[in-house]
């Protein structure tokens, strides 16, 4: 069984920085492509950022999000930096187990999906 569980997210204001984590259990880390989505209220989820392979960013975090991992430690990072409004979401840490085509920016491609960390940016 595998488990993601995200954490970091919090209340910041307009112009600050947050890094996320996303631990997840398993044998298999290293295999996984992992990605970042959130969902807004009123919104639905969406892509933010994936690690796969490649690395890939929603053009609306490139240049101020980073994601990258540690396969020893199990985690995916997400550092969040020029925090803006908008930027408020829920945010989703996901993996992809090869069960199919992996496409880094779908919801369809991932079999795994953490509970969520709330992130909000005041202005």
């Amino acid at each position: 069984q595998v488990q993601l569980v995200e954490s970091g997210g919090g209340l910041v204001q307009t112009g600050d920085s947050l890094r996320l984590f996303c631990v997840v259990s398993g044998r298999s880390f290293s295999s996984y492509a992992m990605g970042w989505f959130r969902q807004a209220p009123g919104k639905e989820r969406e892509f933010v950022a994936a690690s796969g392979g490649a690395i890939y960013y929603a053009d609306s975090v490139k240049g101020r999000f980073t994601i990258w991992r540690d396969n020893a430690e199990n985690t995916v990072y997400l550092q969040m930096d020029s925090l803006k409004p908008e930027d408020t979401a829920v945010y989703y840490c996901a993996a992809y187990g090869y069960s199919g085509t992996y496409y880094p920016k779908k919801q369809g491609s991932y079999d795994y999906w953490g509970q969520g960390t709330q992130v909000t940016v005041s202005s």
